[in-house]
């Protein structure tokens, strides 16, 4: 898979070159571009934002910039284009598998106070937000957006652990533990350590059921998703 990132703020991207997703890109697993918006600006000065007709408080990012950004990294409009937007669907892990499946992938971040709305209409196949909240910029939900489908690409991780983790089944993932067996008066259960591996799936089964209904109850009734 080739995702490419517009922005403009390059550098906030380095945080991609640690851990598994760092790890998958110098393996190439898949391919990341950040692209810097600003170089494709027609503007003297390299201005991508201006006032917003009809008034109103802080910028809007310019339709120019982003529109001559898309059409240089994407010519023939092979890419899936998301632009990461408070407005946006929720992000669900269903939709992260969807995406996972495409052969491109474009992600627009806007900034400041939005975008300007011609560059969506023209440019952007669907927008997507990563919860009911308001960031600065879309930078940290595109390197959420890149984690949760890095994830899914063949060789990141095994098959088993995508199947064994919260969301898999609308359920939370239940409790894990690891070595000491005692830590602050706190054992790891029994059934853990018994080598029965029906009773190990049954305990997880039965802790998934249980946290999800205390914590995220939506789920089980079909409602919910991971926003």
């Amino acid at each position: 898979m080739k995702i490419t990132v517009l922005t403009l703020f390059p550098e906030m991207f380095a945080a991609l070159d640690e851990s598994i997703v760092g790890r998958a890109r110098k393996e190439g697993k898949f391919q990341l571009n950040i692209v810097d918006i600003r170089a494709y600006t027609e503007d003297k000065h390299s201005k991508c934002d201006d006032y917003p007709f009809g008034g109103g408080a802080g910028m809007v990012m310019m339709a120019q910039p982003i529109g001559s950004a898309v059409e240089a990294c994407d010519p023939e409009h092979r890419a899936r284009r998301v632009y990461l937007s408070p407005k946006g669907k929720p992000l669900t892990q269903e939709k992260v598998i969807s995406l996972s499946e495409e052969e491109e992938l474009v992600l627009l971040c806007g900034h400041y106070e939005g975008v300007d709305q011609r560059a969506i209409d023209l440019f952007i196949d669907e927008e997507i937000s990563i919860g009911d909240y308001v960031l600065t910029g879309g930078e940290l939900p595109a390197m959420v957006l890149v984690d949760c489908v890095s994830r899914y690409l063949d060789g990141v991780l095994s098959p088993e652990s995508l199947v064994q983790e919260s969301f898999s089944e609308n359920l939370l993932e239940y409790p894990q533990y690891t070595r000491p067996v005692e830590y602050r008066g706190l054992t790891v259960p029994e059934v853990l350590r018994s080598g029965n591996h029906a009773e190990i799936d049954k305990w997880r089964r039965e802790k998934s059921l249980e946290l999800t209904e205390k914590l995220r109850p939506d789920l089980l009734n079909g409602k919910g998703g991971n926003s």
